[in-house]
Protein backbone atom coordinates (compact mmCIF):
# COMPACT_ATOMS: atom_id res chain seq x y z
CA UNK A 1 0.00 0.00 0.00
CA UNK A 2 0.98 3.91 -0.87
CA UNK A 3 0.39 6.82 0.50
CA UNK A 4 -2.02 7.73 -2.68
CA UNK A 5 -3.97 4.73 -1.83
CA UNK A 6 -4.35 4.82 2.16
CA UNK A 7 -6.64 6.99 4.04
CA UNK A 8 -5.65 9.68 6.29
CA UNK A 9 -4.91 9.34 9.92
CA UNK A 10 -6.33 12.71 11.42
CA UNK A 11 -3.90 14.68 14.20
CA UNK A 12 -5.33 17.22 16.11
CA UNK A 13 -2.82 19.62 17.42
CA UNK A 14 0.49 20.75 16.55
CA UNK A 15 2.61 20.62 19.24
CA UNK A 16 5.81 18.49 20.01
CA UNK A 17 3.79 15.66 20.05
CA UNK A 18 1.34 15.88 17.07
CA UNK A 19 4.05 17.10 15.12
CA UNK A 20 5.61 13.92 16.27
CA UNK A 21 2.82 11.56 15.68
CA UNK A 22 2.30 13.32 11.79
CA UNK A 23 5.99 12.51 11.23
CA UNK A 24 5.72 9.02 12.04
CA UNK A 25 3.04 8.27 10.35
CA UNK A 26 4.30 9.80 7.19
CA UNK A 27 7.78 7.90 7.49
CA UNK A 28 6.26 5.19 7.03
CA UNK A 29 4.19 6.08 3.42
CA UNK A 30 1.20 7.08 5.60
CA UNK A 31 -0.89 10.33 4.81
CA UNK A 32 -1.68 12.47 7.79
CA UNK A 33 -3.99 15.58 8.16
CA UNK A 34 -2.11 18.02 10.71
CA UNK A 35 -5.10 20.23 12.11
CA UNK A 36 -3.26 23.12 14.48
CA UNK A 37 -6.18 25.99 15.50
CA UNK A 38 -3.05 28.39 15.89
CA UNK A 39 -3.04 31.61 14.82
CA UNK A 40 -7.27 31.41 14.40
CA UNK A 41 -7.75 30.68 18.07
CA UNK A 42 -4.79 31.19 20.40
CA UNK A 43 -4.08 29.72 23.45
CA UNK A 44 -2.96 31.13 27.25
CA UNK A 45 0.37 30.15 26.84
CA UNK A 46 1.17 30.40 22.85
CA UNK A 47 2.68 33.63 21.38
CA UNK A 48 3.04 32.23 17.56
CA UNK A 49 1.33 29.80 14.94
CA UNK A 50 4.57 27.79 14.82
CA UNK A 51 4.45 24.02 15.44
CA UNK A 52 5.82 22.63 18.52
CA UNK A 53 6.28 26.30 20.17
CA UNK A 54 8.15 25.85 23.48
CA UNK A 55 5.96 27.79 25.72
CA UNK A 56 8.23 26.73 28.93
CA UNK A 57 11.52 26.22 29.33
CA UNK A 58 14.14 25.87 26.22
CA UNK A 59 15.31 22.47 27.97
CA UNK A 60 15.12 19.25 26.67
CA UNK A 61 16.81 18.06 30.19
CA UNK A 62 19.68 15.80 30.65
CA UNK A 63 21.28 14.07 27.07
CA UNK A 64 23.18 11.41 28.93
CA UNK A 65 22.24 8.58 27.47
CA UNK A 66 24.37 6.05 29.33
CA UNK A 67 23.29 6.95 33.35
CA UNK A 68 19.68 9.28 32.68
CA UNK A 69 16.41 7.76 31.68
CA UNK A 70 15.78 11.25 30.15
CA UNK A 71 18.89 10.80 27.99
CA UNK A 72 17.82 7.00 27.92
CA UNK A 73 14.84 8.55 26.12
CA UNK A 74 16.58 11.12 23.88
CA UNK A 75 18.71 8.05 22.39
CA UNK A 76 15.77 5.84 21.43
CA UNK A 77 14.03 8.62 19.84
CA UNK A 78 16.83 9.44 17.75
CA UNK A 79 16.64 5.91 16.83
CA UNK A 80 13.15 5.64 15.82
CA UNK A 81 14.04 8.82 13.50
CA UNK A 82 12.53 11.16 15.79
CA UNK A 83 11.32 14.79 13.89
CA UNK A 84 11.87 16.29 18.14
CA UNK A 85 15.00 15.47 18.66
CA UNK A 86 16.53 16.02 14.90
CA UNK A 87 15.72 19.47 15.58
CA UNK A 88 16.42 19.71 18.97
CA UNK A 89 19.86 18.71 17.97
CA UNK A 90 20.23 20.94 14.60
CA UNK A 91 19.40 23.88 17.06
CA UNK A 92 21.22 22.85 20.41
CA UNK A 93 22.42 25.97 22.71
CA UNK A 94 24.84 25.38 24.97
CA UNK A 95 23.79 23.91 28.23
CA UNK A 96 26.17 21.43 30.11
CA UNK A 97 24.93 18.48 30.00
CA UNK A 98 21.46 18.86 29.26
CA UNK A 99 20.15 19.29 25.41
CA UNK A 100 18.33 22.86 25.20
CA UNK A 101 17.28 24.75 22.24
CA UNK A 102 17.03 28.13 20.63
CA UNK A 103 13.36 28.39 21.31
CA UNK A 104 12.24 29.96 18.16
CA UNK A 105 14.71 28.00 15.52
CA UNK A 106 13.62 25.09 17.11
CA UNK A 107 10.20 25.78 16.31
CA UNK A 108 10.89 26.97 13.05
CA UNK A 109 13.08 23.44 11.81
CA UNK A 110 10.20 21.60 13.10
CA UNK A 111 7.26 23.18 11.19
CA UNK A 112 9.89 23.63 8.05
CA UNK A 113 9.91 20.19 7.75
CA UNK A 114 6.20 19.22 8.33
CA UNK A 115 5.26 21.95 5.95
CA UNK A 116 8.11 19.70 3.33
CA UNK A 117 6.46 16.30 4.03
CA UNK A 118 4.07 15.73 0.83
CA UNK A 119 2.30 13.48 2.84
CA UNK A 120 1.38 15.96 5.63
CA UNK A 121 -0.96 18.36 4.71
CA UNK A 122 -1.84 21.36 7.49
CA UNK A 123 -5.34 22.75 8.55
CA UNK A 124 -5.08 25.71 10.32
CA UNK A 125 -8.82 25.72 12.10
CA UNK A 126 -10.02 24.62 15.62
CA UNK A 127 -11.59 20.88 15.91
CA UNK A 128 -14.17 22.23 18.37
CA UNK A 129 -15.89 18.96 19.15
CA UNK A 130 -15.39 14.91 18.55
CA UNK A 131 -14.11 14.49 14.96
CA UNK A 132 -17.21 13.28 12.75
CA UNK A 133 -17.35 9.32 12.44
CA UNK A 134 -15.42 9.09 8.81
CA UNK A 135 -12.36 10.44 10.74
CA UNK A 136 -12.03 6.68 11.42
CA UNK A 137 -8.19 7.18 12.52
CA UNK A 138 -7.57 10.17 14.77
CA UNK A 139 -4.93 11.28 17.55
CA UNK A 140 -5.77 13.42 19.78
CA UNK A 141 -2.59 15.56 20.46
CA UNK A 142 -4.47 18.74 21.72
CA UNK A 143 -1.68 19.04 24.83
CA UNK A 144 -2.74 20.51 28.51
CA UNK A 145 -4.21 23.60 26.85
CA UNK A 146 -6.83 21.78 24.92
CA UNK A 147 -9.38 24.29 23.50
CA UNK A 148 -12.82 24.54 26.32
CA UNK A 149 -14.78 22.93 23.43
CA UNK A 150 -12.53 19.85 22.59
CA UNK A 151 -12.13 19.21 25.75
CA UNK A 152 -16.21 19.21 26.98
CA UNK A 153 -16.67 16.91 24.57
CA UNK A 154 -13.66 14.79 25.69
CA UNK A 155 -15.20 14.87 29.08
CA UNK A 156 -18.81 13.88 27.78
CA UNK A 157 -17.43 11.16 25.74
CA UNK A 158 -15.64 9.67 28.65
CA UNK A 159 -17.83 10.08 31.25
CA UNK A 160 -14.60 11.39 33.18
CA UNK A 161 -13.72 14.59 34.50
CA UNK A 162 -10.27 15.97 33.29
CA UNK A 163 -7.44 15.73 35.82
CA UNK A 164 -5.87 19.23 36.33
CA UNK A 165 -2.44 20.58 37.50
CA UNK A 166 -0.94 23.88 37.00
CA UNK A 167 2.40 24.66 35.17
CA UNK A 168 4.40 27.84 35.49
CA UNK A 169 7.02 29.55 33.18
CA UNK A 170 10.52 31.06 34.35
CA UNK A 171 11.17 34.70 33.09
CA UNK A 172 13.94 35.18 30.19
CA UNK A 173 16.08 37.94 31.06
CA UNK A 174 18.74 39.75 28.56
CA UNK A 175 22.02 38.81 28.76
CA UNK A 176 23.57 42.47 28.20
CA UNK A 177 21.85 43.53 31.32
CA UNK A 178 23.27 40.83 33.40
CA UNK A 179 26.44 42.54 35.62
CA UNK A 180 29.34 40.12 35.36
CA UNK A 181 31.16 41.98 38.10
CA UNK A 182 29.22 39.63 40.00
CA UNK A 183 27.89 36.83 37.71
CA UNK A 184 30.60 34.31 36.07
CA UNK A 185 29.82 31.54 33.52
CA UNK A 186 30.44 27.64 34.76
CA UNK A 187 28.08 24.55 34.32
CA UNK A 188 27.42 22.02 36.90
CA UNK A 189 30.72 20.55 37.84
CA UNK A 190 32.08 22.26 34.59
CA UNK A 191 30.30 19.50 32.56
CA UNK A 192 30.18 19.57 28.86
CA UNK A 193 27.26 18.87 26.88
CA UNK A 194 25.80 18.54 23.20
CA UNK A 195 26.57 22.06 22.73
CA UNK A 196 30.04 21.06 23.49
CA UNK A 197 30.23 24.36 26.48
CA UNK A 198 32.04 23.58 30.02
CA UNK A 199 30.75 26.88 30.75
CA UNK A 200 27.12 26.96 29.49
CA UNK A 201 25.24 28.87 32.75
CA UNK A 202 25.58 32.11 33.78
CA UNK A 203 25.62 31.84 37.78
CA UNK A 204 24.28 34.47 40.40
CA UNK A 205 25.83 33.97 43.76
CA UNK A 206 23.78 34.64 47.19
CA UNK A 207 25.45 34.59 50.81
CA UNK A 208 23.44 33.60 53.23
CA UNK A 209 21.72 36.87 54.44
CA UNK A 210 20.77 37.71 50.68
CA UNK A 211 19.35 34.27 50.76
CA UNK A 212 17.39 34.49 53.55
CA UNK A 213 15.87 38.05 52.53
CA UNK A 214 15.00 36.60 49.02
CA UNK A 215 13.41 34.41 50.76
CA UNK A 216 11.07 36.19 52.81
CA UNK A 217 10.52 38.45 49.98
CA UNK A 218 8.91 35.61 47.75
CA UNK A 219 6.81 34.46 50.59
CA UNK A 220 5.37 37.63 50.90
CA UNK A 221 4.63 38.61 47.27
CA UNK A 222 1.88 39.24 45.61
CA UNK A 223 0.65 36.61 43.34
CA UNK A 224 -1.69 35.66 40.79
CA UNK A 225 -4.98 34.70 42.06
CA UNK A 226 -7.64 32.03 41.19
CA UNK A 227 -10.68 31.58 39.84
CA UNK A 228 -13.15 30.43 42.09
CA UNK A 229 -13.60 27.45 40.39
CA UNK A 230 -9.68 26.36 40.26
CA UNK A 231 -8.95 26.56 43.77
CA UNK A 232 -8.68 23.27 44.23
CA UNK A 233 -6.33 22.34 41.15
CA UNK A 234 -2.95 21.14 42.75
CA UNK A 235 0.56 22.22 40.92
CA UNK A 236 2.63 19.50 39.90
CA UNK A 237 5.85 18.84 41.43
CA UNK A 238 7.54 19.02 39.22
CA UNK A 239 7.28 22.30 38.22
CA UNK A 240 6.55 24.08 41.05
CA UNK A 241 6.58 28.13 41.16
CA UNK A 242 9.29 29.34 42.94
CA UNK A 243 7.13 30.83 46.00
CA UNK A 244 5.46 27.74 46.41
CA UNK A 245 8.84 25.97 47.28
CA UNK A 246 9.63 29.24 49.35
CA UNK A 247 6.69 28.48 51.44
CA UNK A 248 7.71 25.09 51.94
CA UNK A 249 11.12 26.23 54.04
CA UNK A 250 13.41 28.80 54.45
CA UNK A 251 16.38 25.72 52.44
CA UNK A 252 14.37 24.46 50.01
CA UNK A 253 15.13 26.39 47.15
CA UNK A 254 18.68 25.94 48.09
CA UNK A 255 18.06 22.53 48.02
CA UNK A 256 16.60 22.80 44.67
CA UNK A 257 16.95 25.01 41.53
CA UNK A 258 19.20 27.57 43.77
CA UNK A 259 21.22 24.62 45.28
CA UNK A 260 25.58 25.73 44.83
CA UNK A 261 27.13 22.16 44.42
CA UNK A 262 29.49 21.91 41.12
CA UNK A 263 29.50 25.92 41.28
CA UNK A 264 32.71 27.59 42.43
CA UNK A 265 32.62 31.59 42.82
CA UNK A 266 35.78 32.50 40.71
CA UNK A 267 36.36 35.71 42.73
CA UNK A 268 36.61 34.03 46.16
CA UNK A 269 36.95 30.42 45.25
CA UNK A 270 34.72 29.16 47.17
CA UNK A 271 30.81 28.04 47.22
CA UNK A 272 28.16 30.19 47.52
CA UNK A 273 25.51 30.03 49.72
CA UNK A 274 23.03 29.91 46.88
CA UNK A 275 23.23 29.96 43.82
CA UNK A 276 20.74 31.27 41.06
CA UNK A 277 21.42 29.68 36.91
CA UNK A 278 20.26 31.12 33.67
CA UNK A 279 20.60 29.39 30.40
CA UNK A 280 20.79 30.03 26.85
CA UNK A 281 17.24 30.15 25.19
CA UNK A 282 18.37 31.16 21.70
CA UNK A 283 21.51 30.72 19.17
CA UNK A 284 22.64 34.41 19.48
CA UNK A 285 23.20 34.27 22.52
CA UNK A 286 21.07 36.83 23.68
CA UNK A 287 18.61 35.63 26.03
CA UNK A 288 18.88 33.45 28.98
CA UNK A 289 15.87 32.07 31.18
CA UNK A 290 16.02 31.34 35.05
CA UNK A 291 16.53 28.22 35.42
CA UNK A 292 13.95 26.63 37.82
CA UNK A 293 12.14 29.76 38.28
CA UNK A 294 9.10 29.21 37.41
CA UNK A 295 5.96 31.48 38.89
CA UNK A 296 2.84 33.28 39.96
CA UNK A 297 3.78 36.41 41.00
CA UNK A 298 2.30 39.52 39.32
CA UNK A 299 4.85 41.25 36.92
CA UNK A 300 5.58 43.75 39.00
CA UNK A 301 6.13 41.79 42.11
CA UNK A 302 8.58 39.50 39.76
CA UNK A 303 10.86 42.88 38.33
CA UNK A 304 10.92 43.98 42.14
CA UNK A 305 12.20 41.11 43.70
CA UNK A 306 13.95 39.01 40.58
CA UNK A 307 16.02 42.43 40.93
CA UNK A 308 17.83 41.86 44.26
CA UNK A 309 19.37 38.95 42.83
CA UNK A 310 22.81 39.68 42.66
CA UNK A 311 23.68 40.29 39.09
CA UNK A 312 20.34 41.11 38.12
CA UNK A 313 20.13 44.12 39.66
CA UNK A 314 19.15 46.16 36.09
CA UNK A 315 18.10 42.99 34.95
CA UNK A 316 15.69 43.83 31.78
CA UNK A 317 13.48 40.99 31.14
CA UNK A 318 12.12 39.61 27.24
CA UNK A 319 9.60 37.45 29.57
CA UNK A 320 8.62 37.65 32.61
CA UNK A 321 6.96 34.00 33.98
CA UNK A 322 3.32 33.03 34.22
CA UNK A 323 0.83 30.66 35.06
CA UNK A 324 -1.57 28.23 32.93
CA UNK A 325 -4.18 25.50 33.92
CA UNK A 326 -2.91 22.23 32.39
CA UNK A 327 -5.29 19.52 31.74
CA UNK A 328 -4.45 15.97 31.48
CA UNK A 329 -6.94 12.50 30.94
CA UNK A 330 -7.17 9.81 33.89
CA UNK A 331 -5.40 7.47 31.21
CA UNK A 332 -5.01 4.24 33.15
CA UNK A 333 -8.77 3.92 33.41
CA UNK A 334 -9.42 4.94 29.91
CA UNK A 335 -6.73 4.06 27.37
CA UNK A 336 -5.57 1.00 25.93
CA UNK A 337 -2.24 -0.54 25.65
CA UNK A 338 -1.89 1.09 22.35
CA UNK A 339 -3.41 5.03 23.21
CA UNK A 340 -6.79 4.34 22.06
CA UNK A 341 -9.62 5.66 24.07
CA UNK A 342 -11.00 2.01 25.34
CA UNK A 343 -15.01 3.48 24.59
CA UNK A 344 -14.13 4.31 21.00
CA UNK A 345 -11.15 2.94 19.67
CA UNK A 346 -10.83 5.11 16.57
CA UNK A 347 -9.34 8.16 18.75
CA UNK A 348 -5.78 7.81 20.20
CA UNK A 349 -4.44 10.68 22.50
CA UNK A 350 -0.79 11.50 22.32
CA UNK A 351 1.26 13.86 24.36
CA UNK A 352 0.92 15.22 27.62
CA UNK A 353 -2.73 15.30 27.98
CA UNK A 354 -1.81 11.90 28.51
CA UNK A 355 -0.03 12.45 31.50
CA UNK A 356 3.57 12.75 30.93
CA UNK A 357 5.32 15.44 31.84
CA UNK A 358 7.88 16.74 29.52
CA UNK A 359 8.75 17.85 26.13
CA UNK A 360 11.05 15.00 25.43
CA UNK A 361 7.82 12.46 27.07
CA UNK A 362 4.99 14.27 25.28
CA UNK A 363 6.79 13.98 21.76
CA UNK A 364 8.27 10.60 22.87
CA UNK A 365 4.37 9.33 23.21
CA UNK A 366 3.49 10.74 20.03
CA UNK A 367 5.76 9.02 18.28
CA UNK A 368 4.26 5.66 19.44
CA UNK A 369 1.11 7.07 18.93
CA UNK A 370 2.27 7.57 15.09
CA UNK A 371 3.19 4.40 14.80
CA UNK A 372 0.74 2.67 16.21
CA UNK A 373 -1.86 4.57 13.80
CA UNK A 374 0.11 3.87 11.27
CA UNK A 375 0.90 0.37 11.27
CA UNK A 376 -3.21 -0.53 12.09
CA UNK A 377 -3.33 1.29 8.68
CA UNK A 378 -1.03 -0.73 7.10
CA UNK A 379 -2.99 -3.74 8.84
CA UNK A 380 0.38 -4.68 10.25
CA UNK A 381 0.99 -5.66 13.81
CA UNK A 382 2.79 -3.82 16.24
CA UNK A 383 4.05 -4.25 19.37
CA UNK A 384 4.14 -1.99 22.48
CA UNK A 385 7.74 -1.11 23.56
CA UNK A 386 9.11 -3.23 26.42
CA UNK A 387 8.78 -1.48 29.55
CA UNK A 388 12.89 -1.37 30.23
CA UNK A 389 13.11 0.75 28.00
CA UNK A 390 11.90 4.59 28.21
CA UNK A 391 9.02 4.99 25.69
CA UNK A 392 7.77 1.02 27.63
CA UNK A 393 8.04 2.68 30.64
CA UNK A 394 6.33 5.60 30.35
CA UNK A 395 3.23 3.57 28.52
CA UNK A 396 3.11 1.37 31.50
CA UNK A 397 2.93 4.16 33.82
CA UNK A 398 -0.13 5.95 31.48
CA UNK A 399 -2.31 3.03 30.31
CA UNK A 400 -2.30 1.26 33.67
CA UNK A 401 0.79 -0.31 34.83
CA UNK A 402 0.18 -3.45 32.89
CA UNK A 403 3.46 -5.09 33.64
CA UNK A 404 5.08 -2.96 36.42
CA UNK A 405 1.55 -2.69 38.31
CA UNK A 406 2.94 0.51 39.33
CA UNK A 407 0.12 2.76 38.19
CA UNK A 408 -3.18 3.17 39.32
CA UNK A 409 -6.41 5.19 38.02
CA UNK A 410 -7.23 6.68 41.70
CA UNK A 411 -3.94 7.78 42.24
CA UNK A 412 -2.50 8.69 38.57
CA UNK A 413 -0.50 11.37 38.26
CA UNK A 414 1.60 13.28 35.27
CA UNK A 415 5.30 11.76 35.41
CA UNK A 416 8.56 12.42 33.94
CA UNK A 417 11.02 9.27 32.33
CA UNK A 418 12.80 7.96 35.41
CA UNK A 419 13.63 5.15 36.47
CA UNK A 420 11.29 4.22 39.14
CA UNK A 421 9.24 3.55 36.19
CA UNK A 422 11.39 0.81 35.00
CA UNK A 423 11.12 -3.14 36.33
CA UNK A 424 13.83 -3.78 38.63
CA UNK A 425 17.37 -5.01 37.40
CA UNK A 426 18.09 -8.54 37.71
CA UNK A 427 21.75 -7.94 37.87
CA UNK A 428 24.11 -8.56 41.05
CA UNK A 429 26.98 -8.16 43.17
CA UNK A 430 29.16 -10.82 43.29
CA UNK A 431 28.39 -10.95 47.03
CA UNK A 432 24.63 -11.27 45.67
CA UNK A 433 23.12 -7.54 46.69
CA UNK A 434 21.59 -5.50 43.99
CA UNK A 435 23.74 -3.25 42.34
CA UNK A 436 23.61 0.51 43.64
CA UNK A 437 24.59 4.43 42.15
CA UNK A 438 26.12 4.75 38.54
CA UNK A 439 26.42 1.04 37.64
CA UNK A 440 22.62 0.46 37.89
CA UNK A 441 22.07 4.04 36.09
CA UNK A 442 24.13 2.53 33.62
CA UNK A 443 22.80 -1.09 33.85
CA UNK A 444 19.09 0.30 33.39
CA UNK A 445 20.61 2.54 30.51
CA UNK A 446 22.07 -0.50 28.36
CA UNK A 447 19.04 -3.08 29.14
CA UNK A 448 16.89 -0.19 28.18
CA UNK A 449 18.40 0.88 24.77
CA UNK A 450 18.96 -3.14 23.42
CA UNK A 451 15.96 -4.18 24.03
CA UNK A 452 14.43 -0.94 22.59
CA UNK A 453 16.91 -1.49 19.31
CA UNK A 454 15.23 -5.25 18.90
CA UNK A 455 11.43 -3.65 19.32
CA UNK A 456 12.43 -0.93 16.91
CA UNK A 457 13.31 -3.83 14.11
CA UNK A 458 9.63 -4.83 14.48
CA UNK A 459 8.08 -1.74 13.21
CA UNK A 460 6.88 -1.14 10.01
CA UNK A 461 9.82 -0.06 7.60
CA UNK A 462 10.59 3.51 7.83
CA UNK A 463 10.39 5.70 4.32
CA UNK A 464 12.99 7.72 3.16
CA UNK A 465 11.35 11.01 4.70
CA UNK A 466 13.92 13.19 6.00
CA UNK A 467 14.45 16.61 7.37
CA UNK A 468 14.88 19.41 4.86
Amino acid sequence: MTGANIKPIHVIGGGLAGSESAWAAARVGVPVVLHEMRPNRKTAAHQTQALAELVCSNSMRSDDATTNAVGLLHEEMRAAGSLIMACADKTAVPAGGALAVDRDGFAKAVTSAIEAEELISINRAEVAGIPPAEWDSVIVATGPLTSPSLADAIDKLTGEDSLAFYDAIAPIVYKDSIDFDIAWMQSRYDKGGPAGDLAAYVNCPMNESQYNTFIDALVLAETTEFKKWENSTPYFEGCLPIEVMAARGQKTLSFGPMKPVGLTDPRTSKRAHAVVQLRQDNALGTLYNMVGFQTKMKHGEQTRILRTIPGLENARFARLGGIHRNTFLNSPRLLDRKLRLKTAPRLRFAGQITGVEGYVESAAIGLLAGHFAAAERKGVEVLVPPPTSSHGALLNHITGGHITGRSEAATFQPMNANFGLFPELTERTEKGRPIKGKARRESYCKRGAADFNSWLASIPTQSASQIR
